[in-house]
C-alpha cells in the first residue's frame, strides 16, 4: 500500500475514489492528468486489488474497495504498536 501512495497521481486517484465511483474521463478532468497516465494508474491500482472496475455502458467506472484500506491501515497499526513497544529495547551488539 505505501509503494501504491507513493506515486502522487495515485495516491491522488485514490482520494478522488474516496468521494465515489468514477470514470477515466472524470479522473482525467478532475486530476487535470493525461488519459493514458490516469489508465495505467488504474490498471496498478485494480491489480494491487485496490480498486474495481465496474463497466456501465459504454463507460467502465472504477471503485475503491474499502476492505483493502481497512487491511493495510491494521497492518501499518499493529507494527506502530510493536514499534512502540520495543523501543526502548535495544540487542547486544557481538
Amino acid at each position: 500500500m505505501i509503494r501504491l501512495l507513493d506515486d502522487p497521481l495515485r495516491a491522488r486517484i485514490i482520494e478522488q475514489l474516496a468521494d465515489g465511483p468514477a470514470c477515466t474521463c472524470h479522473l482525467v478532468d478532475d486530476l487535470g492528468a493525461k488519459q493514458p497516465a490516469v489508465s495505467h494508474h488504474l490498471r496498478i491500482l485494480r491489480e494491487a486489488g485496490i480498486v474495481v472496475a465496474e463497466p456501465r455502458g459504454r463507460f467502465t467506472f472504477y471503485r475503491l474497495l474499502p476492505e483493502a484500506i481497512d487491511e493495510a491501515a491494521e497492518r501499518l497499526t499493529a507494527l506502530a504498536d510493536r514499534a512502540r513497544s520495543t523501543a526502548g529495547s535495544r540487542r547486544e551488539c557481538s
